[in-house]
């Protein structure tokens, strides 16, 4: 059974929610969080056995929310601009809180890549979602970390390209041939062994950064031939951000004058004390984005906070995306979670 639930979050945002199960036991939950520009589409592909799949036959109750940096939602090309902070303040503890409000007394995980993993590192640090079961979180958490050539080339490129673009597309086909994308696209085409302008940008490319979401080899032929689906336009407005917290390799708050954002901690490491359950750390050992934050957030996290129960665990040949897109995640990623998720439950 699929219940869509209309959610709004407290600033007036249009969010996704949505509820799988299929039949009335009383379930864990397990909220999953995407990745910015995904959407929850990426836990139910189709063509291959997902993540909801394998969490509803472990005896799990998926929980799926499109926060404002889903391509599902209109957000990302829109006009109202808005950071990280907004999704670690209202996003991710509203969407708790209702699930709370509908599960009662269960328990209650979350599973959560890339900047939803980052965003509910905040989330947790300013003690906004206490008492999570657990937490599993893919590519990065409280410490991102990109190598030298990525950095360079977001940090200075991501400028050049923040100043003429307020966002970046991934289907050629939308904005065509003749675009102001063109150069984007050109520049992404370099080197790349794939044909395919969409996969390039993902690909080759991570719309400029000159990271990669996936190892190519890793994806089934049809996920392959729908990447415009999955993942849409990139916010320019969000790189400062970013930089901001890859330089200090810290999650750290954007609107540092604005006192809506007060309950959120200045820079969330400092107060990762807060984090009271346990963690998985997850990161696929070709990561060529967010190399080995997880490893780095480990190391950090066991110093500073050894009675913290956290793990963290690389994923051989994977990449950055495809454990939970990659045609052999059910294999070789996906037992690790619900073995994670059983000791705790």
């Amino acid at each position: 059974m699929i219940e869509d639930i209309p959610f709004t979050a407290g600033d007036g945002t249009e969010l996704g929610l949505c509820r799988i199960t299929r039949d009335d036991r009383a379930r864990p939950a397990v909220l999953l969080l995407h990745g910015h520009t995904a959407s929850a589409d990426m836990f139910v592909l189709p063509e291959t056995r997902n993540l909801v799949e394998v969490l509803l036959d472990a005896g799990y109750e998926p929980w799926l929310l499109d926060w404002r940096g889903s391509c599902r939602l209109p957000h990302n090309e829109g006009r109202v601009r808005y950071s990280y902070d907004d999704v670690a303040l209202y996003d991710i503890p509203e969407a708790v809180r209702y699930i709370r409000s509908r599960t009662g007394s269960r328990r209650l995980f979350v599973v959560a890549h890339c900047m939803g993993a980052l965003s509910l590192s905040m989330s947790m640090a300013a003690g906004l979602v206490p008492e999570l079961a657990g937490v599993v979180a893919q590519g990065v958490f409280l410490t991102p970390k990109m190598s030298w050539p990525v950095r360079t080339r977001f940090h200075f490129a991501g400028e050049l390209i923040r100043s003429r673009f307020t966002h970046l597309p991934v289907d050629i086909r939308k904005v065509g041939l003749r675009s102001k994308y063109t150069p984007v696209f050109a520049l992404a085409s370099l080197g790349a062994e794939c044909p395919d302008p969409n996969c390039q940008m993902l690909h080759n490319s991570s719309w400029g950064s000159g990271g990669s979401l996936f190892e190519h080899d890793n994806l089934d032929a049809r996920t392959h031939d729908r990447l415009a689906e999955l993942f849409g336009s990139v916010p320019t407005w969000v790189l400062p951000h970013i930089r901001r917290m890859e330089m200090a390799h810290a999650v750290v708050r954007w609107n540092t004058d604005d006192h809506r954002y007060d309950p959120l901690p200045d820079n969330a490491v400092d107060h990762a004390d807060r984090i009271d359950c346990p963690v998985l750390l997850m990161s696929g050992s070709k990561n060529r984005i967010w190399q080995d934050s997880n490893e780095l957030c480990h190391d950090v996290l066991s110093k500073r906070h050894p009675r913290l129960d956290v793990r963290y665990l690389e994923i051989p040949s994977y990449g950055h995306v495809d454990p939970f897109i990659g045609r052999g995640a059910a294999l070789d990623v996906f037992g690790h979670i619900v073995d994670f998720l059983d000791q705790h439950r």
